[in-house]
């Protein structure tokens, strides 16, 4: 059995709700917005976000190489998906629905922990309509390995361990069945809002 199989087939389910010409899963919505970065090439780049944010939003960004800018945040919470301005990468962790995606942008979606819509336990996506980027991600999620056997393959590409498990891509494609009715017609989502401590006022992050 090919066991990258269950993943692409997880992916074009991605594609077919989100309406992205190229869904790429990853082991978690960090990695994928890192992965993101690293393509952006934002190394020196001054990238604004929320001050109220997940933590490893500012991590990945500076790992990538770039600065961070934090924007002031009314309230204690965020809503849905915001872009790491002026890059085309999107935090979608808070935003899953039918016919989501943006065009021309690496929207970063998240799978993980209890709040999510799709609860996978840990998993993400990068969703795109970049072709070439499509296929970097892909090698570059897997040590910049094609989806073929080590022993067949030939190295040229340097990558990360960011691949999703394909058990975990297989229980995700059965349970993308709650996003349609019984007449497989497909349901919206309500953005999440959930509170994040103000990031701005950390010592790690400047």
């Amino acid at each position: 059995m090919n066991v990258h199989q269950v993943t692409h087939e997880f992916e074009k389910e991605l594609e077919r709700y989100t309406g992205a010409p190229h869904a790429i899963a990853i082991d978690n919505c960090s990695n994928a917005i890192f992965l993101s970065l690293m393509y952006e090439n934002v190394k020196g780049l001054d990238v604004y976000i929320p001050a109220r944010t997940y933590m490893s939003v500012p991590c990945e960004i500076i790992h990538a190489g770039g600065n961070v800018k934090f924007l002031p945040v009314e309230g204690e919470t965020i809503t849905g998906a915001y872009r790491l301005s002026p890059t085309r990468v999107i935090d979608s962790a808070l935003r899953f629905t039918h016919n989501m995606y943006v065009l021309d942008s690496f929207m970063c979606v998240s799978f993980t922990g209890p709040y999510k819509h799709l609860k996978l336990g840990k998993g993400g996506a990068i969703l795109t309509d970049d072709d070439k980027a499509a296929e970097w991600f892909r090698r570059a999620r897997f040590s910049g390995r094609r989806a073929i056997s080590y022993h067949e393959d030939t190295f040229d590409m340097l990558g990360w361990n960011f691949w999703m498990m394909p058990d975990v891509a297989a229980r995700g494609l059965h349970m993308m069945t709650q996003f349609y009715d019984l007449d497989g017609n497909p349901k919206e989502n309500q953005d999440l809002t959930l509170p994040y401590p103000d990031l701005s006022k950390h010592e790690a992050y400047k």
